[in-house]
């Protein structure tokens, strides 16, 4: 289900990296979902989304140095987004994942799959190489 396919690509190579492995971390929580042999998700529920966070939190840095480094006219609007992605990552209420794993993980899935390929498509496509 999550992959990174060719239309994502920017023109610099790091970037796409660091997609591909967040593409890679959502295919890692698709494949929870449709775990039917594994009834306690939770623990795995906890390390995806921590793992998420954290590597969220480096590749935005990355990215935002790249665009600071190339003088990039659209470095605030890029900031907001991040900043967003974060804030929604950080309201993920552990406690409730436990009472319906399955959703949670649902729930996470479908805001990574909108928020990622939209924010590639609609902004980082159109950071130039420098």
């Amino acid at each position: 289900m999550f992959e990174m396919k060719e239309k994502y690509m920017t023109k610099i190579p790091k970037i796409n990296a660091e997609h591909e492995k967040l593409f890679e971390i959502g295919e890692r929580a698709y494949q929870l979902l449709i775990d039917k042999y594994d009834t306690d998700k939770y623990d795995k529920i906890v390390a995806v989304i921590e793992e998420l966070k954290a590597y969220t939190i480096y590749h935005f840095n990355a990215e935002e140095e790249y665009m600071i480094s190339i003088n990039y006219k659209r470095l605030f609007t890029q900031k907001i987004d991040h900043a967003f992605f974060i804030k929604k990552i950080d309201e993920v209420n552990l406690n409730n994942i436990d009472n319906n794993q399955d959703e949670a993980i649902m729930k996470i899935l479908t805001f990574l799959n909108e928020w990622l390929i939209n924010h590639i498509v609609e902004k980082d496509l159109l950071i130039p190489v420098e």
